[in-house]
């Protein structure tokens, strides 16, 4: 049946989104897409995800993949896809419920022949879910995340498993934002899978590695903490402050990195300045690429009070970084407390601050956790991994359209 219906055409697989700007959805996205033209899979232990591998190989020439976003501006990740031949649909979402918005990609849909969309996050699935009822387009939806503190309300409540009935497949990123959309969304258990975020490991040039660390001034026997994230009250890096001036207490050889800029950056250089921690802290500010920066960490921070799968999080576990995080969200599904690192009560400074020093006095446990961390990316995280499984799902669903 599979091979059938790719033999005759190809199977255009239509993601529905806000935009491409930079962030984890949006990263999905190209990773899902630049995988499928390149889906080859060779990650281990895919049995494990209930996966057959050979099954889903699949040749790029099967696919056509394509974008629509409902807001502009578009953002770079679509100026990267549309170099590769991408295409991209774009809509100007209007405030309130948009019901234009519906006929517009309604009409994309059939004049598109799409075959499956893929929509990604709430909005865009309610308008994608209701514009290709109907029709012979599957649909599948993925929660990236939730707002924090969670909520809802009667009319979701109502509405949500009403859309799920022409719904094919709802998968979430972790088994946290899997609760929420039971609890808050009012969505079967049953309708929904967990599909881990999955991302290409990173690599780097080690001498570029020491030549930043020399133009950071960082001297050589400081060992060196950091994160990636932006500059949000959600993020907390006022705890993680906090924290690091009490392992300065410990261990003054300590210096930490925070990359990212935001609205919150007056508060937190003033939690720098009140803590008299800036020789010790460096704010890189926005960094587009910033594995460089995280190659240089030797423990990799993550103090959020809320978060779904956060991609910088799995980029430190494939450099092989062990890592400190908060019980938020997937966090505690990414990294097993005592195995690839430490995982605290969230927004506890004193725990957060007793992890660290626990990596930096203990140099074994720093270099066993590392090794962990690299093969529970490889094992679990990778986009060979997320990628297969949603092969798996397309081909399922696709099946059921003769």
């Amino acid at each position: 049946m599979w091979s059938k219906l790719n033999i005759m055409s190809q199977t255009h697989i239509m993601h529905i989104t806000y935009d491409m700007r930079i962030g984890g959805t949006e990263m999905v996205i190209k990773n899902i897409i630049d995988g499928l033209a390149n889906s080859n899979e060779n990650s281990e232990d895919l049995t494990e995800q209930g996966v057959d591998r050979t099954s889903v190989r699949q040749k790029d020439e099967q696919f056509k993949m394509s974008v629509l976003c409902i807001e502009s501006p578009l953002g770079p990740f679509a100026d990267e896809l549309q170099k590769d031949g991408i295409e991209f649909f774009q809509f100007n979402r209007q405030p309130g419920f948009d019901r234009q918005l519906i006929r517009q990609i309604h009409q994309t849909i059939e004049a598109n022949n799409v075959d499956i969309i893929h929509c990604h996050q709430y909005t865009p699935w309610v308008y994608g879910v209701i514009a290709a009822a109907f029709t012979k387009t599957k649909v599948i939806f993925t929660e990236h995340g939730r707002f924090y503190p969670d909520s809802s309300s009667w009319k979701r409540k109502l509405i949500n498993p009403l859309l799920n009935l022409f719904t094919d497949q709802v998968t979430a990123i972790s088994k946290a934002t899997k609760q929420a959309l039971i609890d808050f969304e009012n969505i079967p258990e049953k309708s929904i899978e967990v599909v881990y975020n999955g991302i290409a490991p990173l690599s780097v040039e080690q001498n570029e590695v020491q030549e930043l660390r020399a133009e950071l001034g960082i001297p050589a026997e400081h060992i060196i903490l950091g994160t990636i994230a932006r500059f949000d009250s959600i993020k907390n890096h006022t705890m993680m402050l906090k924290a690091f001036a009490l392992v300065l207490g410990n261990h003054a050889n300590s210096t930490l990195i925070i990359v990212g800029d935001g609205d919150e950056r007056p508060t937190i250089e003033k939690c720098i300045a009140d803590l008299s921690l800036s020789e010790n802290v460096i704010l890189t500010g926005y960094k587009a690429q910033p594995k460089n920066y995280l190659a240089l960490m030797d423990i990799y921070l993550l103090s959020s009070l809320s978060e779904g799968t956060s991609m910088t999080l799995l980029e430190a576990m494939s450099l092989c970084k062990p890592c400190v995080v908060t019980d938020a969200g997937g966090n505690p599904e990414i990294v097993i407390n005592g195995e690839n690192g430490y995982v605290t009560k969230n927004d506890d400074t004193e725990e957060f601050a007793r992890a660290i020093i626990q990596f930096i006095e203990n140099h074994s446990k720093h270099s066993s956790f590392s090794k962990n961390s690299e093969r529970r990316f490889n094992k679990k995280f990778s986009r060979e991994v997320m990628n297969t499984i949603f092969l798996r799902l397309y081909k399922k669903y696709l099946g059921s359209l003769d």
